[in-house]
């Protein structure tokens, strides 16, 4: 047996070179604990001087031992902790598709271009505050910038929850104050006059049903026959119809093979799904002459792009959507618990002609008939696009004579109404399914109608005759003594 001194080192003792090597580096190896895969996670370092090697070995085994070890390497760029935060984190707390994608969608438009490239251990609260003010003198809306504010300093709320990086720079930075509510409402007459034209259309009742509840228009055209009873009127407002993104599944065959062993599965998913978008990108901008898009002409793919997810050989809807006709989905409302909304008595013989005359159309439709049990559907059963539903509503407003409105310009003005009818104010509420009955207090000022009856009211107490007041009684207190 030797007798020569053991010089392997324990389970969490960390290495220092004694002399540096022919770079002129003095190098230390720290061990972290396991990697996800459960591979050793061994830090290495290397300075120039043996003080800074060893204040660095302290300060990853004071990590280690605080139980706060950060991933090997760099900190990630703005955009990397970005694109994590909304393919892996969103999703997993059940955030919904389309917030995502709108989440996504400001990101690629105004934080990468703006904040991408930056280390997030290093972008400074001036600099967020350099592009909030850039954007709002660009002709954003207050509430656009706001809602960009919030998406970037709730990714790094996170980091800084997981002792990833020290401080979040959104912090400290105000947002500009919100924009007023734009509630623009029809009026009873508007409303009478809409209801009547529509009612001879396909779907005619659908309008009268919108403007009755204030459904969205996710929620109207989710409507089920099995979810409405039509001799009480109360239907359960519990889906609303949505026409989601497609999502690559081609970066789902990668996830678990061997050989991400020195790679992660978000890494080996955006090459996988990389490489099958690469071949739909855009290249080259659109001449000027161009005259294919109504809209503006999309510019360019960027290098690094995995869009065109609607190409994928293996593409996926989001998690927890019932799909109905290709990207059109039933998904869960708005609101976290079920509504129950019940319709007026007048609505439900016009509900009973219509469900006669969708039996008629599908037995003309014969084979080609789609069955998903929904009340406002296509002649084939299948569902009513929201563009086509938006389209129908603006040829509507036209035959009726009335200038144009936002779609939900439907929900503002039922809430007006019920309000102009004197509904209670809770009751308003719970029909719309507001979160915050603060929001529902927003209609009360927003109709001229109640405003005017107010002063009218108050014009009660004062009736002048010959320049003087009548109609009101003098107390003990102002006779004269």
């Amino acid at each position: 047996m030797s007798d020569s001194p053991r010089t392997r080192k324990d389970n969490l003792d960390s290495w220092i070179s004694g002399k540096p090597n022919p770079a002129g580096y003095y190098e230390a190896k720290v061990w972290m604990g396991t990697k996800a895969n459960g591979s050793p996670d061994r830090r290495h370092v290397q300075r120039k001087t043996l003080a800074a090697v060893r204040k660095r070995v302290k300060e990853l085994e004071r990590q280690r031992d605080a139980g706060r070890v950060a991933n090997a390497g760099k900190p990630p760029t703005v955009r990397e902790m970005l694109e994590r935060h909304l393919a892996i984190v969103l999703p997993g707390r059940g955030r919904a598709p389309r917030t995502i994608a709108d989440y996504r969608s400001k990101c690629r438009n105004d934080i990468f271009p703006r904040w991408g490239g930056q280390r997030i251990d290093r972008l400074l609260p001036e600099q967020v505050e350099d592009g909030l003010a850039e954007m709002m003198a660009a002709g954003h809306a207050a509430s656009h910038v706001r809602k960009v504010h919030a998406i970037l300093s709730s990714a790094y709320a996170e980091q800084v929850a997981r002792g990833n990086v020290a401080r979040n720079p959104c912090e400290h930075v105000a947002p500009p104050p919100p924009d007023e509510p734009d509630i623009t409402a029809l009026t009873q007459d508007q409303a009478r006059n809409i209801a009547a034209v529509a009612i001879s259309r396909p779907n005619g009742v659908r309008w009268s049903v919108g403007l009755a509840t204030g459904l969205r228009q996710g929620e109207a055209l989710g409507l089920r026959w099995s979810f409405i009873d039509l001799d009480t009127g109360w239907m359960r407002v519990w889906y609303q119809l949505q026409r989601l993104t497609w999502e690559h599944g081609c970066g789902d065959r990668v996830r678990g093979l061997e050989v991400m062993t020195k790679d992660d599965a978000a890494q080996a998913r955006l090459r996988a799904e990389h490489a099958c978008a690469v071949r739909r990108c855009k290249v080259k901008p659109c001449p000027k002459s161009c005259g294919r898009h109504e809209r503006a002409c999309p510019p360019p793919c960027p290098p690094d792009c995995t869009d065109h997810a609607r190409h994928c050989p293996d593409r996926k809807l989001p998690r927890g959507s019932l799909e109905v006709s290709g990207a059109l989905v039933l998904r869960p409302i708005k609101e976290k618990r079920r509504k129950r909304v019940r319709l007026p008595a007048e609505l439900l013989p016009a509900l009973r002609a219509h469900r006669d005359a969708q039996y008629l159309q599908r037995l003309a439709a014969d084979t080609e008939w789609e069955e998903h049990d929904l009340l406002f559907s296509q002649w084939n059963g299948r569902p009513v696009d929201p563009r086509r539903d938006w389209g129908e509503w603006v040829a509507i407003l036209a035959a009726a004579g009335l200038p144009h409105h936002r779609l939900h310009a439907m929900r503002h003005t039922a809430a007006t109404i019920m309000l102009e009818k004197g509904i209670a104010l809770a009751v308003v509420k719970e029909t719309l399914g507001h979160s915050d009955i603060r929001i529902t207090n927003l209609y009360s000022h927003a109709s001229d109608a109640v405003r005017e009856d107010a002063a009218d009211r108050m014009g009660d107490l004062f009736n002048f005759d010959n320049g003087t007041v009548t109609g009101t009684r003098s107390g003990p207190a102002d006779q004269d003594q």
